[in-house]
């Protein structure tokens, strides 16, 4: 059987505080630009940081958490959105993306910043924006015109040019406390080693063959039999 692997404890805490991050930077609420249908919010900074920070996979995990509890019906989001009705709405694309833009920014931060003590802030800014704005862009901006009823690629473009300036400065925000907390805790980018796996083999077994009298044979015993 395929053996089963636990999170470590540590990992597991980062993950729920990461997801709660998220929570708490939709706390200020949204703002709606020149009638747009998808309001201006921090929590796009949440992906950002998660992936930056915890790297691909728990990054991955805890934006995940988020998305869930708010399906769920937690009013999480900005402005106490919360449960299904969420993916109807012209912001849905964005929520869909949150989880696959904090595993791309994740990705690639591990590949271009193998050592998170030397954090670099040009290719930590990369990766920031090709994962937390392009990505997220890339599933927000067609549902975005889709629920609003925008047609036409310029339009397009132009409605969601309204959140390109705010969202640089989140990752430029993110990249700065990403080498902060790598450069304290270069450690933390580095996920522990899973527990460990469940083993089928009962307690007490030993290696050592039986002798069909029921006796185990000895070392002596070992070495005469060939």
């Amino acid at each position: 059987m395929t053996p089963h692997r636990r999170l470590p404890t540590r990992d597991l805490a980062l993950i729920a505080l990461f997801a709660a991050l998220i929570a708490v930077l939709g706390l200020p609420g949204s703002i709606a630009l020149f009638g747009s249908a998808v309001p201006i919010t921090a929590q796009s900074l949440g992906p950002m940081l998660a992936g930056s920070i915890l790297g691909a996979r728990r990054g991955l995990l805890a934006t995940l958490t988020f998305c869930a509890l708010v399906l769920a019906g937690l009013p999480l989001l900005a402005g106490g959105r919360g449960g299904l009705g969420v993916l109807a709405g012209a912001s849905a694309g964005y929520f869909v993306g949150f989880p696959l833009g904090a595993w791309v920014t994740g990705w690639l931060t591990e590949r271009l910043l193998p050592r998170y003590r030397a954090y670099s802030i040009p290719a930590g800014l990369v990766a920031n924006v090709v994962g937390g704005i392009v990505v997220v862009y890339a599933i927000g901006v067609p549902v975005q015109a889709w629920r609003s009823g925008t047609t036409g690629l310029v339009a397009t473009l132009v409605a969601a040019a309204v959140f390109l300036p705010g969202d640089l400065i989140k990752a430029v925000l993110a990249t700065l406390v990403a080498r902060g907390v790598h450069a304290g805790y270069p450690t933390l980018g580095t996920a522990e080693p899973e527990g460990p796996a469940d083993d089928d083999e009962p307690a007490g077994a030993s290696d050592d063959a039986t002798d069909p009298g029921g006796e185990k044979p000895t070392g002596s015993t070992r070495r005469t039999r060939r």
